[in-house]
């Protein structure tokens, strides 16, 4: 993502932990739960390999810090031993929209599509330069500046809550420091000596209970303090019956929240000026949880009773101690998580700290296992942040310490917020993609009013920009605020979501109603070509070039979603006139064109410079996360893709590199993929924005733009996926990309489309083992190598074939 130029947000001997007999009672049925609550003293080392861990505290929040979430709330922890810092954001906390501006509009303009047959007239005449003033005057969206204020204008932001302090009281020098990140287990965690004190720490989400918890606790009596803080306005602040409580509004929109916890501790505790003390305790518990007044609802996103919500979650969560919630935290977590397993060749888990870890491995020290830990954490992010009930993921994920986060921390619809998703089906995590369908739901209606207004269209769009508050218009500033194809994309996910589940009622309910008024918008926005062929006037390639007659990736985004709305339609059995009218219109769209150097043309003009290496390679849309281009069924094109990519070359941002390392993929290059992979594991430290080469990794593991953003990760674990297994023909390919730098391992638990559960086992680079798994009865046909072969999968029995069957 990202465009150059200005933009109006500033971015720039060994002693254990004591446990109560009525706890262990409490754990029995979890007994194997009991190492992960006494750690021993010296432990310098994870046992599990799937650990991120280090020697001293986290110092900066975006580069070092570590996040833990229950999918409403992002948590990040730094594991100071005189003082933590618990720094917290919930997802629907936005500034912006009506309650910032009574002006606010959804960025509509009235009547804006009057201008568009005059920038039509001038595109025909070849007056580029002029067509391109029109629309940028007249056909951008409505923002209302704010001077002085955070953020500066009423589209608004995303917004942290605050961060809860705990301090400790400290014995003496620190020694055996170890603060990790366990995602096989989803626990933070910190341990340290101090005097003659031994200290432990564990943090975890709960998402049925919908509670953060964080536990403290040392072998001897100490005193702690807790304090809340934040840069919003105070309303209230009280703590009574072991119950802190804070309600807030923003300055901004006056959108209320309010955060609650309570304190589970043997020692006493006395609250004053806003600090809780507690002092003679071996033992403190805080159960935690956020709620704000927003409602994905348009046109006015409020009416949640917060505090009311906030009661009955912790009525509920009253009857649950540490332990209780623990056993429900890992029962939720362990159903997901295990889903699948990923083993490279012998990987283990290293003798040094991650930062350490990544570095070495940067300089060229071989390192499966840590390749295994990333692909990994991407599903313990997605987990951790987007779960159904809850907003879908931004820009970070549901991590953001700021009032004004780069990109105000939104939902980027021409690669961004889809990207976040990218793993969810493939990586068997199908429940974490239904935040994004709810949402997508939720902007039809301001999308209808976008479209109408600003091209006289039926249908619905959303752009580049997405606020909470149903901004679906242009963005303020073209390039980068064109692109009415993000409606299309998200429809990619409802189709997707349907391919992978054979979920009929949520494709007739849920997702084809959406599909067919993106596709209505396309049908009116498509323009005669004068040749017979329809083109997309004016358009613009994401974030790069000028306005154009036809950018490629429109033309392959109207082709995706008139396709798979004529295919739901089949399914279903109905709309026949309609799907007939959507392949008609499909097929006339202009062909992909390879251009004067062999290249994939990006835009209808053939003007592609070959030595331009910017990060967005839209036009490849078609090759991934698309269908249109594969090497079976389109082999030049598949080719000029090719030309592409080798010319755009090996850098970019983090998004950027983990786009390309799908795209290598989907070409079944593994060893192209995997170079791309690693780069997007090369260690950066910079927290400024680079918009061309800085991508790879914080020592957290966090994918750097930079800045930080969540995509790179997910994109990345994606990547994983898809050299592994690959269905998007119908086919289902069979370690279609592996690198040579895995010649042997086992992935357990990928899906393939057609709601099919593939395991695969390979030594020497070649597959020894498949099993098939389906709940329904279905014939498919495999492919590994060059060698096809049609299989009847039997309904919930799992069918294991050998390399032999496909010889």
């Amino acid at each position: 993502m990202r465009r150059e130029g200005s933009f109006f947000y500033s971015i720039p001997a060994p002693n254990f932990t004591i446990i109560s007999k009525t706890d262990v009672m409490k754990l029995r049925p979890v007994l194997l739960l009991l190492p992960l609550l006494i750690s021993p003293l010296f432990a310098q080392k994870p046992t599990s390999p799937l650990v991120l861990w280090y020697k001293q505290p986290a110092r900066e929040w975006m580069t070092q810090a570590l996040p833990v979430g229950n999918g409403h709330v992002g948590m990040m922890f730094f594991g100071d031993p005189a003082e933590e810092r618990l720094q917290f954001s919930e997802g629907s906390l936005w500034a912006g929209g009506k309650g910032a501006n009574a002006e606010y509009n959804f960025g509509l303009k009235k009547d804006a599509h009057k201008h568009l047959p005059q920038v039509r007239e001038l595109l025909a005449a070849g007056k580029m330069k002029e067509a391109h003033a029109l629309a940028n005057k007249e056909l951008t969206g409505a923002i209302h500046e704010k001077k002085g204020n955070t953020p500066s204008s009423d589209f608004g932001a995303q917004q942290t809550v605050g961060d809860l302090y705990v301090k400790v009281s400290a014995r003496g020098d620190v020694k055996n420091y170890h603060r990790e990140l366990d995602i096989a287990n989803a626990l933070g965690k910190v341990t340290y000596d101090a005097g003659s004190s031994h200290f432990e720490r564990t943090f975890f989400g709960d998402y049925p209970a919908k509670v953060m918890v964080y536990r403290f606790t040392s072998s001897t009596p100490e005193t702690y303090a807790v304090r809340f803080e934040t840069p919003h306005a105070k309303d209230y602040e009280r703590f009574e019956k072991s119950r802190y409580a804070f309600g807030g509004h923003l300055k901004d929109n006056n959108q209320q929240f309010e955060t609650v916890y309570r304190i589970d501790t043997d020692g006493k505790t006395a609250f004053k000026d806003g600090i809780l003390t507690v002092t003679n305790a071996k033992s403190v518990v805080l159960v935690h949880t956020v709620a704000t007044d927003y409602i994905m609802r348009f046109p006015d996103y409020k009416g949640n009773d917060f505090k009311k919500a906030n009661a009955t979650t912790m009525t509920k969560a009253a009857g649950k101690n540490y332990a209780a919630l623990l056993a429900e935290q890992q029962k939720d977590y362990h159903q997901m998580f295990d889903r699948v397993a990923l083993q490279l060749g012998n990987a283990t888990s290293s003798n040094l700290p991650t930062d350490e870890r990544q570095r070495a491995y940067f300089k060229g020290q071989p390192d499966n296992g840590l390749e295994e830990l990333y692909f990994q954490y991407g599903r313990y992010l997605m987990i951790s942040s987007t779960r159904p009930g809850t907003m879908p993921m931004a820009l970070q994920g549901k991590w953001n310490d700021s009032t004004n986060p780069p990109w105000a921390n939104d939902y980027h619809t021409n690669i961004n917020v889809q990207m976040l998703y990218w793993p969810a089906e493939v990586t068997n995590l199908s429940e974490c993609h239904l935040p994004l369908m709810d949402f997508t739901q939720s902007i039809v209606a301001p999308g209808r009013l976008a479209a109408n207004e600003f091209f006289n269209a039926k249908g619905w769009i959303v752009n580049t920009m997405l606020n909470a508050y149903g901004y679906t218009s242009p963005g303020w500033d073209f390039p980068w605020g064109f692109f009415p194809g993000g409606a299309a994309w998200l429809c990619q996910h409802l189709w997707e979501h349907y391919a992978f589940t054979n979920d009929k009622v949520f494709l007739k309910n849920t997702a084809y109603p959406i599909m067919k008024e993106a596709s209505e918008f396309w049908m009116d926005y498509l323009t005669d070509d004068g040749k017979g062929r329809l083109v997309s006037s004016p358009s613009y390639s994401p974030e790069h070039g000028g306005i154009s007659t036809g950018a490629t990736m429109d033309h392959e985004m109207a082709w995706d979603v008139l396709n798979n709305t004529a295919e739901a339609a089949k399914v279903l059995g109905i709309d026949a006139g309609f799907a007939q009218e959507a392949r008609a219109i499909r097929d006339k769209i202009l062909p992909l064109q390879i251009g004067r150097w062999k290249q994939l043309q990006e835009w209808r003009e053939d003007v592609d410079d070959s030595t331009n290496h910017h990060r967005h390679v839209s036009h490849l849309y078609a090759l991934h996360p698309g269908k249109q281009i594969s090497l079976t069924q389109t082999p030049a094109e598949a080719e000029a893709a090719r030309v592409s990519l080798n010319a755009r070359g090996d850098d970019g941002t983090g998004w950027s590199l983990a786009w390309k390392v799908n795209f290598w993929a989907r070409l079944q290059d593994g060893n192209r993929a995997h170079k791309l992979f690693k780069s997007v594991l090369r260690p950066v430290a910079d927290q400024g924005t680079n918009m061309a080469d800085g991508g790879g990794s914080y020592a957290n593991l966090l994918c750097a733009h930079p800045p930080f953003q969540l995509d790179g990760n997910m994109g990345s674990t994606a990547g994983v996926a898809e050299m592994l297994l690959q269905s998007q023909t119908g086919v289902i390919e069979l370690l279609p990309a592996l690198p040579d730098a895995w010649p042997s391992g086992s992935v357990k638990g990928l899906k393939a489309r057609g709601n099919v559960t593939i395991d695969e086992v390979w030594e020497d680079g070649k597959l020894k083992s498949v099993t098939l798994a389906s709940a329904t009865a279905q014939k498919r046909v495999l492919k590994y190598g060059t060698k096809s072969i049609n299989v009847d999968i039997a309904a919930g029995k799992a069918q294991i074939l050998n390399a032999a069957d496909f010889k």
